[in-house]
């Protein structure tokens, strides 16, 4: 099984109208429209963080299920996210609009944004567990906790930890 990236509401929007197995995992029918931008981003609010989380948590238990799975390589990495928010003039360090984010870096640069740090199952390229962090903070703070939300995820699937491959 492959997982599909998709980088923003705009580009799964799309998806839903043209691409039949994105349909069908949103349980949309063949006469229904995809879901529009609006409507993704105000489910992504109004749901919340914690809740979202818990959400995809569990369709990556049922997933795991459906495949028998015994153990399960897990990679770990961070990823950089920018923040579309200007810096705050007096703080130059967070951001404008998005209080949260922070100056970090982004490659060979700095940017303003957050650190997505992902747990993925090194076979089948599934993401299994994910802490969003501001920029600023260093990835190993957050590796217990990734590992945590990562075996208790296998753990309710029924899977083994067989190994960890630490991309920091």
């Amino acid at each position: 099984m492959r997982m599909k990236g998709v980088c923003s509401l705009r580009e799964m929007a799309r998806l839903l109208n043209v691409d039949p197995r994105s349909r069908k995992l949103c349980l949309i029918t063949e006469r229904e429209k995809g879901y529009p931008r609006s409507v993704l981003s105000r489910f992504t609010k109004r749901v919340g963080a914690e809740l979202l989380r818990r959400i995809i948590e569990e369709k990556v238990v049922n997933l795991l299920e459906r495949g028998e799975v015994e153990e399960v390589d897990v990679v770990l990495d961070a990823s950089f996210i920018k923040a579309w928010s200007i810096r705050q003039p007096i703080h130059s360090r967070s951001g404008y609009a998005d209080a949260d984010a922070r100056v970090g870096r982004a490659g060979r640069s700095y940017e303003l944004g957050y650190k997505l740090h992902l747990a993925i199952d090194r076979e089948r390229v599934m993401p299994l567990a994910s802490v969003v962090t501001p920029a600023n903070e260093n990835e190993k703070r957050h590796d217990r906790t990734l590992l945590e939300r990562t075996t208790l995820v296998l753990r309710r699937a029924g899977a083994k930890l067989r190994g960890i491959i630490a991309d920091s």
